[in-house]
């Protein structure tokens, strides 16, 4: 059971990395699409569909991959000072009455729009000659699968958390870097960074000459 909810982490961290690569082809087809319009004065209609399918992709999928993270913001002033128990009878509540009722209508409801635009061979009506859509509605179903899949690991935490009386560790990725953390990896003191900054602008004093020297 241990093993097939980690194959469940996985599947959401390494889905969130596929698709995050859909910035760099956003980015590219922005810009080019900007040197097209106002450089060659061609510019392309369905590129601004194209666009807001790109970022709803990005979006969605970057669902499951922030719950395997624990990186959804969380709307309390008091949830951090509970003990981890309390935490997880909290979370586990929540999960159950509100977050599977809620992915499960998520996932319905997008799979309904995905049968109905493949049947009637759905295009965009926004741009002359508009892209198909169905391919993107199809990723509402997946996304809010793999969403409600992730959410029963999450569950199973809670579970081990309420057995244990600690929080299972989670499977890790690439994090932003604390400020405080990195000045100790780098051995940097607040002192250190004043003394650069009058450095820099000109202000530096003897005191900081004399420390700069040594």
């Amino acid at each position: 059971m241990r093993t097939f909810l980690g194959w469940i982490d996985l599947l959401s961290i390494w889905s969130g990395r596929l698709c995050a690569w859909s910035i760099i082809v956003l980015t590219l087809m922005i810009s080019w699409e900007v040197f097209s319009r106002y450089v060659l004065g061609t510019p392309h209609a369905w590129v601004f569909d194209a666009q807001a399918m790109l970022y709803g992709l990005l979006f969605m999928m970057a669902g499951a991959y922030t719950l395997a993270q624990g990186g959804h913001v969380r709307g309390d002033v008091l949830y951090t000072f509970f003990r981890p128990r309390v935490q997880a009878s909290i979370d586990l509540i929540l999960y159950i009455f509100f977050f599977v009722p809620g992915v499960v209508a998520l996932a319905w409801a997008g799979w309904i729009f995905a049968a109905e635009s493949w049947a009637i061979n759905e295009h965009s009506s926004i741009s002359a000659d508009g892209p198909p859509i169905y391919p993107f509605k199809t990723v509402i179903p997946i996304a809010g699968g793999l969403l409600l899949l992730q959410g029963f690991v999450e569950m199973a935490r809670c579970v081990a958390c309420l057995r244990l009386g600690k929080w299972p560790p989670r499977a890790g990725d690439v994090a932003e870097v604390d400020v405080e953390k990195l000045k100790e990896m780098v051995h940097v003191s607040d002192a250190d960074i004043a003394a650069l900054d009058r450095y820099v602008t000109g202000a530096e004093t003897g005191e900081d000459r004399g420390a700069r020297s040594r």
